[in-house]
């Protein structure tokens, strides 16, 4: 912030405003009062009614927002041509301006008022715009009165410093109570929330925008017209909440009932820090207005407050201020040296101490060791300039030196030329004057412009400062619109507040609803989702009241879900469509529901995914046209399986057989018996689509790739076991990747269609029915496997082979293939290798578990998934 020294520049576009000058220390006026007290004690109020009845009066406030605020609130009693606003950025003075509403920096100290009032003095204990304050509070005087407004914490030094002041201590019209700790998604409407930084702002304020429909937001940084279109946004009602920084705490008054600190600390520029109790009391005092009592308390990520914090607040109870800071008026412009040293002089009255170093005293240091500054900077009159180029804020805060570069530019201009040129203004304004960009990228062409408008407002600098302070001020009003426009399009969802200010415990049985030809519900003319299939889907903010817009969307169903159910049980099975791979049954391109397990494997179940049925009637119908499609899906598929069981009829033999194979799914384990079926039973099963394996009795028509996934899908349901996509055209697979799917095999590391090795084994023991047999050279192509994984998978079906004999050549041959054993060769050649010399007579050994017959047992069990 800028401070104007005494010695600062004359105003002339003021003169005839008021009458005199004044300077130096000020003769005691016949009045000094101070009203001290909490928020909502109507001290603001109070003091604008005691300006206006003077002749003439000057007010200053913390914040430009209160200085423009308050300016507007004069000019509707007094007229334009009364009221003039002077900020660092703004100065409206009408030729016969009576009435100055002023920031606090840009007081015009060099004019007589007969009255003068200081806002929110309190600040004077604040390290780095305390000085400013102090200042006035030891000399800013009325003619007639002066008046200081504040904390009851200032009142020991008021009287200290300022003897003879009379205080008038006001209570505040209504109480403040604390309601503890309470959730974002539980904040009664009319909330303010409160950080201290701006994306900790923007965070709350996405939250709010997706749990309650959206919020105004309130900063520092905004541009006035920024800011009253977001209090108005709130103070109209479009949204019922406010996300804010500590900015709302200086006397911006709004219908806030309730106020929720986020946090309990803030960066104070220097370093983290706890909130002091007066600071939590001066935010929290925003809550209630005028006689209505407010409250206050934590959310979010907060802690609650403690009970001797909560009780300081609510009764207004803190510890006196022990120390103002102070900084030197009486400067020394005979050189840069001689003013840095004036700027440093320690303060004269005990309970005054000096604050942190202020950036215009930083400007100053950084300037002076520029050679050519320092060159120039001669006398007082070149130094008194350089101070007051100093002294023009860095509201743009990037942290590198570049605004000490722009102040160095700006100072040899005024030096050689006299003036700003008006390039450097029509070029820096119009690089500002555009609207594209994101709220952060707008809100940094915003601080440029308070620059451009702070060199506009000072006449002495430019030759037309009329023209760019208005030129500047469109500029502002152009980019303020933008980011009202962004904040709202981000933080505001005007379907979720309409509906939600409308709503109460019984309000729903009274808004409008219907559902548009292509499925979407509106209430109230705002769009609350889609009606897919019988789901309503919503994208309203989660919150407290979802189910009661939910309620009021689904009065507009009672008509279509019925109308959708008849459509549904009318429609042709072509429709509908069942996905393998995960079960879901789909209604043209809408998810319906899944299979379950059902009573038996060929019987599957329906869960359907949540709906808006109003009964159980409606849902039964939904579910038996699905049942009906699933069941003719699986007779159509396996077709195969269910024309095997006309045999049955014909062959009573076969019963058992087919009602096993039934029940199984179209593959079902051998057993003994099934081993000693006729050649004719086999060979009807065979014309009658059923093969009777060595392994398993199965249809060889099901593992195609339709009914093969169908059988998969329908076993891993039955079973309870995950649900794995199929390999169609793959014979085999490593077994790693088809563990636990239907109608595989194991054969060591490798995965065997079921079919496929049953073809093999049975081929093979053909071979080899009578004596050894070299294995057929397309072996491995059948299998989908390379040649040197036949051993390891041959020997995992139990099928016994060994490598030819090598031939009598001593040149290396190719690859010697491999020879598929008789099994009665095999176990005598076992015999005559492992039986030792001499050895008594041992028990019949048990059968082989590596012939194709002998192993049959041990493999049944991988069959089965």
């Amino acid at each position: 912030m800028l401070a104007f020294a005494p010695q600062a520049p004359d105003h002339s576009d003021m003169k005839g405003a008021f009458h005199g000058t004044s300077s130096g220390h000020h003769t005691m006026p016949a009045s000094i009062r101070a009203a001290l007290g909490p928020t909502n004690t109507g001290k603001t109020h109070y003091a604008l009614t005691r300006m206006m009845a003077h002749a003439s009066g000057i007010i200053g406030f913390p914040l430009r927002l209160l200085a423009r605020e308050n300016y507007e609130r004069l000019v509707k009693i007094k007229g334009e041509r009364s009221v003039a606003l002077i900020t660092g950025e703004e100065k409206i003075v009408p030729p016969g301006a009576r009435w100055f509403s002023c920031t606090v920096e840009a007081m015009p100290l060099d004019r007589k008022a007969e009255f003068v009032a200081i806002d929110e003095i309190q600040l004077a204990s604040d390290p780095d715009r305390g000085h400013i304050f102090t200042d006035r509070l030891l000399h800013a005087r009325g003619t007639v009165e002066t008046l200081f407004l504040g904390a009851e914490t200032i009142r020991p030094l008021l009287q200290k410093l300022v003897p003879g002041i009379e205080i008038d201590i006001r209570t505040r019209l209504s109480s403040l109570s604390s309601m503890g700790h309470t959730k974002l998604s539980r904040l009664p409407p009319r909330s303010a929330i409160v950080a201290f930084s701006m994306s900790e702002v923007y965070a709350l304020a996405e939250v709010i925008r997706r749990r309650r429909g959206g919020c105004a937001v309130i900063m520092g940084q905004l541009s006035p017209r920024t800011r009253n279109a977001q209090v108005e946004l709130y103070q109209n009602r479009e949204v019922d909440y406010l996300v804010a920084t500590d900015a709302i705490g200086m006397g911006l008054n709004m219908d806030v009932d309730h106020v929720a600190l986020a946090q309990l600390s803030k960066f104070d520029g220097t370093v983290p820090r706890p909130l002091f109790p007066q600071e939590i009391a001066q935010i929290a005092g925003r809550a209630g207005r005028g006689m209505k009592d407010g409250t206050f308390g934590t959310t979010a990520d907060c802690p609650p407050m403690s009970s001797a914090l909560v009780e300081a607040v609510e009764q207004h109870r803190f510890d006196p201020i022990q120390r103002l800071y102070w900084r030197n008026h009486e400067l020394d412009f005979t050189n840069p040296a001689n003013l840095l040293k004036s700027l440093t002089r320690p303060p004269p009255l005990r309970g005054l101490t000096a604050g942190r170093v202020a950036s215009d005293v930083t400007t100053l240091e950084s300037l002076m060791l520029d050679p050519d500054i320092r060159e120039s900077a001669r006398g007082k009159r070149a130094t008194a300039l350089l101070w007051d180029v100093c002294q023009i804020p860095d509201f743009r805060k990037l942290g590198d030196d570049s605004h000490t570069r722009l102040c160095a530019r700006l100072y040899m201009h005024l030096l050689k030329e006299g003036a700003v040129p008006a390039n450097w203004m029509e070029g820096h304004i119009r690089g500002l004057a555009k609207t594209e960009g994101d709220i952060d990228t707008l809100m940094h062409r915003l601080t440029g412009v308070r620059v451009c408008s702070y060199v506009a407002a000072r006449t002495e600098w430019s030759r037309h400062s009329t023209m760019w302070q208005e030129r500047a001020r469109e500029v502002e009003d152009l980019l303020s619109d933008a980011l009202h426009e962004r904040l709202t399009a981000r933080f505001v969802d005007r379907r979720a507040t309409t509906l939600l200010r409308r709503l109460d415990s019984d309000s729903d049985r009274s808004l409008l609803s219907a559902v548009k030809p292509d499925g979407e519900v509106l209430v109230e003319g705002h769009s609350i989702g889609r009606i897919r299939g019988f789901t309503l889907e919503t994208d309203v903010a989660a919150g407290p009241d979802r189910q009661i817009i939910l309620r009021a969307g689904r009065k507009a169903l009672l008509h279509e879900i019925p109308r959708r159910i008849r459509l549904l049980q009318d429609a042709p099975d072509t429709s509908l469509r069942l996905d393998a791979t995960n079960g879901e049954l789909f209604w043209e391109d809408t998810r319906l529901g899944r299979l379950a397990a059902g009573p038996s494997l060929l019987r599957p179940a329906i869960q359907l995914f949540p709906a808006e049925f109003t009964d159980t009637v409606q849902k039964t119908h939904v579910e038996t046209r699905l049942l009906d499609f699933v069941a003719q899906l699986i007779q159509r598929d396996l077709k195969p399986l269910y024309r095997s069981q006309a045999l049955a009829e014909r062959e009573p033999q076969l019963r058992a057989i087919l009602h096993r194979l039934m029940e199984d799914g179209g593959i079902t384990e051998t057993l003994p018996e099934d081993h000693a079926l006729s050649s004719a039973l086999k060979s009807r099963l065979r014309k009658g689509g059923v093969e009777v394996g060595r392994f398993s009795i199965y249809c060889p028509a099901l593992f195609r790739t339709r009914p093969l996934a169908l059988l998969g899908l329908l076993h891993a349901l039955h079973n309870k076991t995950p649900i794995r996509p199929t390999a169609p055209g793959r014979v085999s697979l490593p077994w790693s990747e088809i563990h636990g799917q239907f109608g595989w095999i194991r054969a060591g590391d490798t995965g065997l269609r079921l079919d496929i090795a049953e073809r093999c084994i049975a081929e093979m023991h053909q071979l080899a029915v009578r004596h050894d047999h070299a294995a057929p050279v397309s072996l491995a192509s059948r299998l989908g496997v390379k040649a040197d994984m036949l051993p390891s998978i041959l020997k995992g079906l139990g099928i016994a082979h060994q490598p030819a004999e090598a031939p009598s050549s001593a040149h290396a041959g190719p690859p010697r293939p491999l020879m598929i054993l008789n099994d009665r060769k095999t176990r005598a050649s076992r015999r005559r290798r492992s039986a030792p010399h001499h050895a008594p007579p041992r028990r019949p050994a048990p059968p082989r578990t590596d012939s194709p017959f002998a192993a049959l047992a041990a493999l049944r069990e991988k069959i089965r998934p």
